[in-house]
């Protein structure tokens, strides 16, 4: 008995140093408020949308087709519903960066407005100007005039914050004014599919509808976060918000105010995921890296020598643990910086330097899916696997498809809907020009491919696919049924 409670006594002095590193919760935050409230802001503006006279307007119904139908039966006899254009108000939040006017927001705020004014803590209020904005990180810059010093709060290190860390919001949800909240950082790193270069902090201190743009404080009161989305089926707070990372933030915030624009590195390369599938097809250890789906014939990678197919697994010697990684190292990197890609090209690691160009706006076409279609095969030859019938490239078929002279291998002449094929990604009309790095223009290469991929012990291949002027990447299995 006395040895039992001695373990028991043993185990609780190794237990309690333990316990006492996480800082303990605060008995109140009104201390750290009262410094961080005063530079935060109301933003609202003004925007042009088109509207129909004579129609009863539903704020956020605008574009229902089924209620514009419906209101305009119940429209007066003989008025006929004209197009006009409305104000439309709509509200968000801000904070101080500098006692000189510079206002921080998020960009969905201030799109397209044509006024935006800002309401101070003390209710004065300004007309502020749009300094510059980005939209692939939903932050934006205003500059507000102003005869005395504003008070301003200044951005913290969001890269040491850690999951469980307290953190305060603030902002003006649903247009009620200045609303503090506290909760806690719920994740790190979360990818919302928001933009290129999602890397959002994840809180559940409230955030509501008019919070975005409101700064996410550590209780330091620093900016660490800009609060910017939630998830929610209902539009209301369910403990699962988002802010842009300050680490973000800052540099994007700094191009803005010198340049009212941004500036990114650019390599020139297509990427896309590596799957569990990919990585057995290509015998990697692991799915860390970028594949390689195309590469811009102009740009900084294809002078370099990086090609179709590489994996791309370290930027300047920092690992790339997921693909969505790469594009925001390359886009925070300097213009003409000179780099190190570490890519794995058939099995063997190789070191390419790059030197980075500046990435354009650019505006990028999508083909429409064409999943379960077929044309007459009359006496072409096919090979049907996986759902998919696929024919060597000859005149008929290159002018059916509209498919440039140069591009080589073997065309998708049928697809079934629901089949492995298509739910891989595959369309009708699809190119398949390599197996596993193999050029494939035969039905006998393509044959050859696989079973070479079998004898590997593989139990998936990739296919290197021409869509539309652009190269991806999918993968079937190799014991996939042969129709």
């Amino acid at each position: 008995m006395k040895r039992s409670l001695l373990v028991a006594a043993a185990l609780l002095c190794v237990s309690t140093p333990l316990a006492a590193v996480a800082a303990p919760a605060p008995e109140s935050f009104a201390d750290q408020v009262e410094t961080m409230t005063p530079a935060v802001v109301n933003i609202s503006t003004t925007q042009k949308v088109k509207g129909r006279a004579g129609v009863p307007s539903i704020e956020g119904l605008e574009n229902d087709e089924q209620l514009r139908q419906f209101l305009e039966r119940m429209m007066p006899p003989g008025a006929t519903p004209m197009p006009q254009e409305r104000d439309v108000q709509s509200l968000g939040s801000g904070f101080i960066i500098d006692p000189t006017g510079y206002i921080v927001t998020n960009n969905h705020v201030i799109a397209d407005a044509t006024e935006v004014h800002v309401t101070l803590s003390d209710n004065t209020k300004l007309d502020a100007e749009i300094v510059g904005h980005d939209p692939k990180t939903d932050i934006a810059l205003l500059k507000v005039k102003t005869e005395k010093p504003l008070p301003a709060v200044s951005f913290g290190d969001s890269d040491t914050a850690r999951v469980g860390d307290w953190v305060i919001a603030v902002g003006n949800p649903f247009g009620l004014g200045g609303t503090v909240t506290a909760g806690i950082i719920s994740a790190r790193a979360r990818n919302i599919n928001a933009g290129p270069f999602d890397d959002f902090i994840q809180t559940d201190a409230s955030i509501n509808r008019g919070n975005s743009g409101g700064p996410l404080f550590n209780l330091k009161g620093e900016v660490i976060g800009i609060n910017t989305a939630i998830f929610s089926p209902t539009g209301g707070s369910i403990g699962i918000g988002f802010a842009v990372p300050a680490t973000l933030a800052k540099s994007v915030i700094a191009q803005l105010k010198e340049h009212g624009r941004t500036f990114r590195g650019w390599l020139g390369v297509t990427i896309q995921p590596v799957t569990p599938e990919i990585a057995d097809s290509l015998g990697l250890k692991n799915t860390n890296g970028a594949l390689v789906a195309d590469v811009n014939a102009e740009g900084p990678a294809a002078k370099a020598g990086i090609v179709t197919g590489d994996v791309i697994t370290k930027f300047d010697g920092k690992d790339i643990a997921e693909m969505r990684f790469l594009p925001r190292m390359v886009a925070e990197s300097k213009i003409g910086a000179k780099v190190q890609l570490t890519v794995l090209r058939n099995g063997k690691e190789t070191k390419i330097p790059v030197t980075l160009g500046e990435l354009k706006e650019e505006t990028v076409a999508v083909k429409e899916d064409d999943k379960g279609q077929k044309i007459e095969k009359q006496d072409m030859e096919t090979y049907s696997v996986a759902g998919m019938s696929i024919a060597p490239i000859d005149a008929p078929l290159r002018k059916k498809f509209a498919l440039p002279e140069d591009v080589k291998g073997l065309v998708i002449v049928e697809l079934k809907a629901e089949s492995e094929a298509a739910k891989q990604g595959l369309n009708f009309g699809d190119v398949v020009q390599q197996v596993n790095g193999a050029d494939v223009a035969s039905l006998a290469e393509y044959k050859k491919a696989i079973e070479s991929a079998k004898k590997a012990g593989r139990k998936h291949v990739l296919l290197r696919v021409w869509r539309s002027g652009n190269n991806s990447f999918v993968t079937i299995p190799t014991d996939a049924k042969v129709e």
